[in-house]
């Protein structure tokens, strides 16, 4: 295990202003994003949307890196340029999805536990011959009012998690580790706040277990928000002070970088609510960033709608998105911006 790697790539990865586009949706997670445009998902429609996003001008200012999909890591540029090489040439540094997805947990109905460790190590290796410096493994921790989850389907989860992490350290490859609180429900903010604090006791006391080096990881949680079926929505502020008393409460100083998941909130709030996280935790030990699917993908998707002729102006969207969630990260943005004329951050 070479930790100066290890450090140096989770720290450029949350470089300041500098966030993390999540472009790993297995193949039915984009046939739904598809379908929302009426495209059909076939493998050559997948790799023009992924070449637009991955070459578009300016997004290295305001992307470290990117996690790729299996198929996505072995595709190449209309040009014939492998897409890890085409990243790696503007400074974004690949990553890749490696868990197999969350499945039912046996004999606990209500929760689930996410698959993929058979053969993760000689997945890593050739990953790393591929071009992978990083690697992401998502924990999906449904929740409801009382009984869910249950505390053994987190610390199961959570033993996934290390484990997964401590291989991709032996492999010299970063783990951001994704524990995903879900925003679906009817639950306010203080269950949110409670279930989140539990599972990140949780998830540091597996890391330490299984020698995990603090500094050469990278966590992906919730922000702690209310459900999207809670009658009582918090505040942005409100959002940001609960996620930030959380973070400071259960996550070592060691670690070097929180990069915020946006689960289902719109382009717009979970912007809002990354740069109010960046203000209140201003004094953090840790950089407050960002990795986006949804919430930098789907105006762009909408721009593009699967036609060649309207590549340039889905480009300017994701730039746009890419640059408001930058000054997002240095606490400087507001919702003005949204219809303001871009201007590149200084």
């Amino acid at each position: 295990m070479n930790i100066d790697e290890l450090k140096s790539v989770a720290g450029a990865i949350v470089a300041k202003q500098k966030g993390v586009l999540a472009a790993d949706e297995s193949n039915p997670t984009i046939k739904k994003r598809f379908e929302s445009i009426k495209l059909e998902s076939t493998e050559e429609n997948r790799r023009r949307y992924r070449e637009l996003l991955f070459t578009t001008d300016g997004i290295e200012r305001y992307i470290s890196g990117v996690i790729l999909f299996d198929e996505t890591l072995r595709q190449t540029s209309r040009e014939g340029t492998p897409f890890a090489k085409l990243l790696s040439s503007r400074g974004i540094i690949p990553g890749i999805k490696v868990d197999k997805g969350a499945k039912a947990l046996a004999l606990y109905p209500s929760d689930k536990v996410t698959e993929g460790l058979d053969g993760l190590r000689e997945r890593l290796a050739e990953y790393r011959q591929l071009g992978a410096r990083f690697a992401k493994w998502r924990a999906v921790i449904q929740i409801d009012e009382h009984d869910v989850p249950a505390a053994y389907a987190m610390r199961a989860n959570a033993h996934e998690l290390a484990r997964y992490a401590a291989i991709c350290q032996e492999a010299d490859i970063v783990p951001i580790v994704e524990p995903e609180v879900l925003m679906d429900g009817t639950h306010g903010i203080d269950r949110c706040e409670a279930v989140t604090s539990q599972m990140l006791e949780s998830l540091f006391a597996e890391l330490d277990a299984h020698h995990v080096v603090l500094e050469g990881i990278l966590l992906k949680p919730n922000m702690v928000i209310a459900g999207m079926k809670c009658a009582r929505q918090a505040s942005v502020q409100q959002v940001a002070e609960a996620s930030v008393r959380c973070l400071s409460r259960h996550v070592p100083a060691a670690v070097p970088g929180i990069v915020f998941l946006s689960g289902g909130q719109s382009a717009e709030d979970a912007t809002d609510h990354l740069n109010a996280i960046n203000i209140v935790g201003a004094k953090s030990p840790w950089q407050l960033s960002f990795s986006y699917g949804r919430a930098l993908q789907a105006p762009v998707l909408a721009a593009w709608r699967g036609q060649e002729g309207n590549v340039a102006a889905a480009q300017k969207v994701f730039l746009k998105r890419c640059r408001l969630n930058g000054l997002a990260r240095e606490g400087k943005y507001n919702r003005t911006m949204e219809a303001a004329t871009e201007q590149p951050i200084s």
